[in-house]
């Protein structure tokens, strides 16, 4: 197979999407020619610097590869670790498209409107010399494991809310709550549901010595910069949100609080549960979220916010309607996923029906054996193996952890068997370090609330 001038060879395209190009295999066969060297940097918050090199070709006939493999290469690091200026070092031209492209009216409009909401400033990207690229200035965080004293673990979804009273370890309360954060426009809705929450765990327990808090979005320390539970919430009234948590806890004691990202705690509850780190949390669902540990099962302060990231280089590749690319993880690894290939497949969903119920209907026709219900699984899961090999570029995986609303049934099933197939086919060196799993029944244990209330460290 070829795609602008590079030869790459996959043994097991996806039947129901032929012209799928994995992003990771591409690039490996872009790089077999590639003599150029390039640096990357990404700076984010507290002066972080990941620095990446690379190779490109440099030349006339592959002119077009070579922005199509940078560009996708970039787009990459900022979804995955996050930054608000990347220095381009070693090629004007690439450095240059770049900055017409990551800019307020270019192609990844989108892309630079949503790193600004996050750190508060303009997304640059730097042309550098290759002798001048910035130094790496990275650093992993401790989080989470603490398991001694009196602690509250919430976990704050968008259609249900969840908290824990932990004491040494040992659940002794949890309750699940039904809210609508998504539909609220004025914070103090999120707020009193949170404080709630907090003091009904509170009431179960002699005190509390520490608040962990888990919830999806991005967060520079404790404040949500972009959360999907203040999503109609405007920008005018930001300042409450960044300081919700904060002043929640602060409503039950002056104890350490800490929040952080719902992926990272899944991964967060993955390691306590196998006691292992160089975990990647997944969970397929309305999207496709991430987390990661590395071998110390430490956070590496990293955004990941893969549903954004891409997977595929396919020109005919699906369209996210939010960021407006194509070929990104969220149509890969999600819901939509399923939607996507059950027409192809020659299912007929009814459109009148949310997605949620759509995937119902696909995963029932899995449970009575059928067919074409048994191909779109497994073409997901073949989508999930090539995007193993991508992920294993950036990220140590050891156990890549699969969970989420897609996995139930025989098509989680389904997705596991096959993915874990394709890579001891094609990449077996990969497929005996990188395991893809589901969560075992200690880390089901173990939960989301309670790997949050394990987040903070107590006071001495």
């Amino acid at each position: 197979m070829q795609y602008l001038g590079v030869n790459y060879e996959i043994k097991h395209t996806p039947k129901l999407d032929p012209g799928f190009i994995p992003f990771g295999v591409w690039s490996e066969a872009y790089l077999k020619g590639a003599e150029k060297p390039l640096a990357i940097a990404v700076e984010r918050d507290q002066g972080k610097v990941s620095v990446h090199h690379t190779f490109i070709h440099g030349t006339a006939e592959m002119a077009e590869a070579d922005y199509r493999y940078v560009e996708r290469y970039v787009k990459f690091l900022l979804w995955s670790i996050g930054g608000f200026r990347v220095s381009i070092c070693g090629c004007s031209e690439i450095a240059k498209k770049l900055q017409a492209a990551y800019s307020e009216n270019g192609e990844r409009a989108f892309d630079y409107d949503f790193f600004f909401k996050l750190y508060e400033k303009h997304l640059e990207i730097i042309d550098l010399p290759l002798d001048q690229c910035p130094e790496t200035n990275e650093q992993a965080m401790p989080i989470g494991g603490h398991l001694d004293g009196c602690r509250i673990g919430f976990d704050a979804g968008g259609s249900d809310r969840k908290v824990s009273a932990v004491i040494d370890g040992e659940c002794v309360y949890s309750e699940e709550v039904v809210w609508y954060p998504k539909l609220n426009e004025d914070p103090t809705y999120q707020y009193n549901g949170i404080v709630e929450a907090m003091k009904t765990a509170a009431s179960k327990m002699p005190r509390v010595d520490a608040i962990g808090v888990s919830s999806a979005g991005t967060f520079i320390g404790n404040a949500p910069m972009i959360s999907s539970i203040f999503y109609k919430v405007p920008r005018s009234r930001w300042d409450e949100v960044k300081t919700v948590f904060d002043r929640a806890a602060a409503e039950i004691g002056d104890v350490p609080c800490v929040v952080a990202n719902d992926g990272d705690v899944s991964a967060l509850a993955g390691a306590m549960g196998l006691n292992k780190g160089n975990i990647m949390g997944l969970a397929m669902g309305t999207s496709e979220a991430v987390g990661y540990v590395d071998k110390d099962k430490n956070v590496k302060g990293w955004i990941s916010e893969l549903a954004f990231a891409p997977v595929d280089l396919s020109p005919d590749a699906m369209q996210d309607e939010w960021s407006t690319d194509f070929g990104v993880g969220c149509k890969y690894f999600s819901q939509d996923a399923v939607i996507k290939l059950a027409p192809r497949a020659g299912i007929e969903l009814d459109p009148e029906l949310a997605p949620a119920q759509k995937l119902k209907v696909v995963q029932g026709l899995m449970e009575q054996d059928d067919e074409r219900a048994q191909q779109i699984f497994h073409d997901i899961g073949v989508y999930l193996a090539y995007a193993v090999v991508q992920y294993s570029h950036f990220y140590d995986i050891e156990h890549l952890m699969c969970m989420g609303r897609v996995l139930s049934g025989k098509g989680g099933d389904m997705i596991l068997e096959v993915s874990n197939q394709v890579l001891a086919d094609e990449f077996p060196a990969l497929a005996k370090k990188c395991e893809i799993i589901a969560p075992d029944e200690n880390t089901r244990r173990v939960g989301q609330a309670v790997a949050a209330a394990s987040l903070p460290e107590l006071r001495k």
